[in-house]
């Protein structure tokens, strides 16, 4: 029997008790902001079991001309950790990062140890030569220029779609794993089994791309703007230029005119738009062609936001080129 005094005092230590569970929780919390949808879903596989990070870019919106709202400002100010790609891809970022407290750690992915940097390509027609151009040391950032001779565009800067690449994908994990242990060395463990299980994951993925896209390996196509050279290179895919060479730029009569040429020259096979832009432009372009007209997404604008996101917009890029390349066998 428990004398009335203890049983007085059982609520007190079973407050107690969870005041202190409460404590270790709120110590274990790590804030995590990431900037896009493929980013976002790497970290968030990263962090499953002990967290979910917040997307700025959400929707369909561009991480290229993203404006950031207050809220996006809020939630930056009191993170721990921010994940981006690069200043190049996400320009909204280069203001914001000067103002956030020392207590945000700031991560720029393209630059984590053993990412492959490609050049940007120049024109929007593409000679053989320029898929040849790459750097397999690590990345020093995507404005590094290069005084190498076979470097015919001096002060090039760097491709930064860095993530279409399955093999930077794997390097982007392991960097997000580390600064993740770091800011939370409690859960250290977590991050690592989730890290492992992930890139196995990715592996996997990698293979199944290849598969599919054996069939049509080489067959010339054109792409709305050049955002897929790390896809193309790992999977000897052929993309022989593209429509406007930045999304942001209209692209003139004389480069839409040029564009066909080159489809009827090398018997390109398909023309792929993309979510935000318009469909108009690749009607232009393939007029008088034998081409036909598909849709690639990037960046995942149409993919819903969430751990499997990036799966689904590698698996996207794969089902589109293949279905409408493979129409010209």
């Amino acid at each position: 029997m428990i004398e009335p005094r203890k049983a007085a005092l059982i609520p007190c230590a079973v407050l107690a008790g969870a005041v202190c569970a409460m404590a270790g929780t709120a110590a274990a919390e790590i804030k995590v902001v990431a900037t896009m949808k493929p980013i976002h879903a790497l970290v968030s596989r990263v962090m499953e079991g002990v967290g979910t990070p917040a997307l700025l870019v959400s929707g369909a919106a561009s991480p290229h001309s993203y404006a950031m709202k207050p809220s996006d400002v809020r939630a930056l100010h009191g993170a721990d950790v921010f994940f981006r790609v690069s200043e190049t891809v996400e320009p909204f970022t280069r203001k914001i990062i000067s103002s956030l407290p020392e207590s945000v750690r700031v991560v720029t992915l393209a630059e984590a140890p053993g990412i492959e940097l490609l050049d940007v390509r120049a024109g929007n027609t593409f000679e053989a030569h320029a898929h040849d151009r790459h750097d397999d040391h690590s990345a020093k950032g995507l404005t590094e220029h290069h005084d190498d001779d076979h470097d015919a565009h001096s002060g090039a800067s760097r491709d930064g779609h860095v993530w279409l690449d399955p093999e930077n994908a794997k390097r982007m994990v392991a960097e997000i794993a580390l600064v993740l242990a770091q800011a939370s060395p409690e859960n250290a463990a977590t991050f690592k089994a989730n890290s492992a299980r992930l890139v196995g994951e990715i592996d996997t993925l990698k293979s199944a791309i290849a598969e599919e896209l054996a069939p049509v390996k080489g067959r010339p196509f054109v792409v709305f703007h050049d955002a897929y050279q790390y896809f193309e290179r790992r999977y000897g895919l052929n993309a022989v230029g593209s429509i406007t060479v930045s999304p942001e730029v209209q692209p003139s009569a004389k480069r839409l005119t040029e564009i066909r040429r080159k489809i009827i020259e090398l018997g390109a096979t398909c023309v792929f738009a993309e979510p935000r832009f318009q469909p108009k432009l690749v009607d232009a372009v393939t007029e008088g062609t034998n081409a036909r007209s598909g849709a690639l997404d990037p960046e995942g604008t149409l993919v819903a936001p969430g751990p499997d996101a990036y799966t689904e917009l590698m698996k996207s890029l794969a089902a589109g080129l293949k279905s409408c390349l493979i129409r010209g066998s």
